[in-house]
C-alpha cells in the first residue's frame, strides 16, 4: 500500500513528515509526501516556521499522484487558508487529479 501524508516538516524530527514516515514505515506503507511548511524546532520548542507556497504545495501532491496509486492521505499541518483550499480541492476531486481511497 502506498500513502501521502502532507504535513510540516519537523527539523527535530519527532512530528511531521518525518514522525509520518517513520509510522508509515513500521506499518508496511510506502510513504510519499508533500511538504506545507518547514519548522525551526527540537524537543524545547518551535523556534521558526517558514510556508511553502500553496502553489508548490499543490505541484508537490499533483507529482506523486501522478507516479504512485495512492490508497490513503494522512494530513498534518496545513499552513494556511490556500493550502487548505488546494489540497480539499485535490481530495474532492475539484482539480487535474482525485483521489481514490
Amino acid at each position: 500500500m502506498i500513502a501521502l501524508t502532507i504535513a510540516g516538516s519537523d527539523s527535530g524530527g519527532g512530528a511531521g513528515i518525518q514522525a509520518d514516515v517513520k509510522t508509515f514505515q513500521e506499518l508496511g506503507v510506502f510513504g510519499t509526501t508533500a511538504i506545507t511548511a518547514l519548522t525551526d524546532q527540537n524537543t524545547l520548542g518551535v523556534h521558526g516556521i517558514f510556508e511553502v507556497p500553496s502553489s508548490f504545495v499543490q505541484k508537490q501532491v499533483q507529482t506523486v499522484l501522478d507516479d504512485f496509486s495512492i490508497k490513503a492521505i494522512k494530513t498534518g499541518m496545513l499552513f494556511s487558508t490556500e493550502i487548505i483550499e488546494v489540497v480539499a480541492k485535490i481530495i474532492t476531486g475539484s482539480t487535474k487529479h482525485s483521489v481514490d481511497c
